[in-house]
């Protein structure tokens, strides 16, 4: 596990990070091979669940999807968002790290905010539990989600923070629709890794939900590019399977016992 956090560190001003989410062994089975970071993010609770937030996200269902993509993971870094309420205090976060890690057997977990869980992050490092930190939109706390560090005040918040994110000793921070200036300071200014969505491309590294990189939700947020449509692929393929079925070609002999 080190040696992969080390990995991810010494990316820092050198080269770029990759990162996608998964839910399942068979996406992070196929992702696994063109990632450095794959984040089994809360956001499943849309993605998957069609929840209006990722609040309603619990413990036990980030540990079962996240036991799922440890089977599909080879080489990536994977990490594991702590759903909300989980990590309100040490005690709590601790507790709950713990769980995560020793049943889904993941490499770090990740924990939105700044100086509220500044404490909170020391105690989990000093336990020798690998966070990657969350800075921006914070879904899991967010009333609106427009972009972050338009105005001074906030600009100063999310830098100030930045700061003690590093300082409590996470290895990476995402930063979320944070804007394109801000970013680019924040990256100059820390020494680890900035991880950017809807954040420009001057962070050390990219993620996206893989479900948007491929076309499967509506989503048409300005931070996603759809590489693909795969709804229409599986449209094609339920169409066909239909017909085969309705003119009695499927199945055949071939697919027969």
């Amino acid at each position: 596990m080190q040696k992969k956090i080390l990995s991810i560190k010494s990316k820092k001003n050198k080269s770029k990070i990759v990162c996608l989410t998964a839910y399942s062994k068979n996406i992070a089975s196929i992702i696994d091979k063109h990632c450095d970071v794959v984040l089994v993010g809360d956001s499943l609770g849309s993605v998957l669940y069609n929840f209006s937030s990722t609040k309603k996200v619990t413990l036990d269902m980030m540990i079962e999807h996240s036991k799922s993509v440890r089977m599909g993971l080879k080489k990536s870094l994977m990490v594991v968002d702590m759903p909300h309420n989980t990590y309100r205090n040490s005690k709590e976060a601790l507790k709950n790290a713990k769980k995560i890690i020793s049943k889904t057997k993941c490499d770090a977990v990740k924990l939105e905010g700044g100086k509220k869980v500044f404490k909170i992050i020391k105690t989990l490092i000093k336990n020798k539990i690998q966070v990657m930190g969350h800075l921006g939109v914070l879904p899991q706390s967010a009333t609106s989600f427009k972009f972050k560090g338009k105005n001074i005040t906030e600009r100063k918040n999310i830098l100030r923070d930045s700061k003690l994110l590093e300082e409590a000793g996470v290895f990476s921070i995402v930063l979320e629709c944070v804007e394109s200036s801000l970013a680019k300071e924040i990256t100059k200014i820390v020494r680890v890794p900035t991880i950017g969505i809807g954040a420009s491309v001057y962070c050390d590294g990219q993620v996206l939900v893989t479900d948007d990189l491929i076309g499967l939700n509506e989503i048409s947020a300005r931070f996603v590019k759809k590489y693909s449509n795969i709804k229409k692929h599986i449209n094609n393929a339920a169409l066909k399977f239909k017909q085969d079925v309705t003119e009695t070609k499927f199945p055949s002999k071939k697919h027969s016992y």
